[in-house]
């Protein structure tokens, strides 16, 4: 409740200030972890990946923070080589490759375009190495687009086109969940990164204005280079502000959503994506909770 209070009440260059201390602070330490020869190597990952819950077969989506894990030899490389190794040639691995930084609105009245090739994902250092790996498939959408690599890439990618909102029913986020796949938050937080936290949103008749009224249209490009229009809604920023996603976190770990864990350094959850969706239909209908509303009505 007080880091909430200090984030919502802090004046914006504070808040940018801290980021900065503790992003060089951060960088000081995996330096010194390198320059001591203390590399989280891929069969360590690979050992926290089974230990934390992920299987042979899997479908994992990942929302990843590097330097949460500590210093991995080989890089961003070795993680999605150690995912890959564990989920095996049966299972698919999935990143957001988001194409904002900041809010959607504010990208999207900036750059109304979308190249599936060439705009790169804005979600961390990992996402944009996997991104640009070989046989990944990438859902066509300009805002939420998803990479996905293994036997069901391209199911999961292939119906995101054309799409007013981003987390309906043909999107890999309600895929992952139909197909009982699992999200992997590899050093971030519920409040920072679970994007399918908002297939509640789709998936109901929502209470609340979380789509901005604006729609915008935006010219795609596909892998061919042909060029064409879509609509879009994004989420409304007055109602982003509002999330307290984290304070959600004691309800899903009583009902069985996610389970701790440690991957190299990096405090982590692996969540089941569809009992997730099933606890936040049954507590939305029942109680009113949503990422908005955590405690209910």
């Amino acid at each position: 409740m007080i880091k909430q209070f200090i984030l919502k009440y802090s004046p914006e260059f504070l808040l940018e200030w801290g980021k900065k201390v503790k992003k060089k602070q951060r960088k000081k330490q995996l330096q010194d972890q390198q320059k001591n020869d203390l590399g989280i190597s891929k069969q360590t990952l690979v050992d926290d990946f089974k230990k934390i819950g992920i299987k042979n077969g899997d479908s994992v989506l990942v929302h990843s923070s590097m330097s949460k894990i500590g210093f991995v030899e080989g890089g961003a490389e070795t993680v999605i080589n150690a995912l890959s190794e564990t989920v095996g040639e049966g299972g698919t691995l999935l990143f957001p490759s988001f194409s904002a930084k900041g809010r959607n609105k504010t990208y999207l009245e900036e750059h109304p375009y979308f190249d599936i090739k060439n705009t790169p994902s804005q979600m961390g250092i990992i996402t944009e190495c996997f991104r640009k790996s070989t046989n990944v498939f990438r859902s066509f959408h300009p805002t939420d687009s998803v990479c996905a690599k293994g036997r069901l890439a391209e199911y999961y990618t292939n119906t995101h086109y054309d799409q007013l909102t981003p987390y309906n029913e043909n999107s890999p986020f309600r895929k992952l969940c139909s197909m009982n796949g699992k999200i992997l938050m590899l050093g971030t937080t519920l409040n920072g990164a679970c994007t399918n936290l908002h297939t509640l949103e789709d998936a109901v008749d929502f209470k609340f204005p979380v789509y901005d009224a604006k729609i915008f249209e935006i010219e795609m490009t596909d892998e061919k280079g042909n060029k064409s229009l879509v609509k879009t809604k994004v989420h409304n920023p007055e109602y982003s502000a509002k999330r307290n996603c984290d304070a959600l976190k004691p309800m899903f770990e009583k009902e069985g959503v996610l389970v701790n864990g440690l991957i190299g350094e990096a405090q982590s959850m692996l969540i089941d994506a569809n009992i997730m969706l099933e606890v936040m239909i049954k507590n939305y209908n029942e109680k009113g909770i949503t990422m908005y509303t955590p405690f209910g009505n």
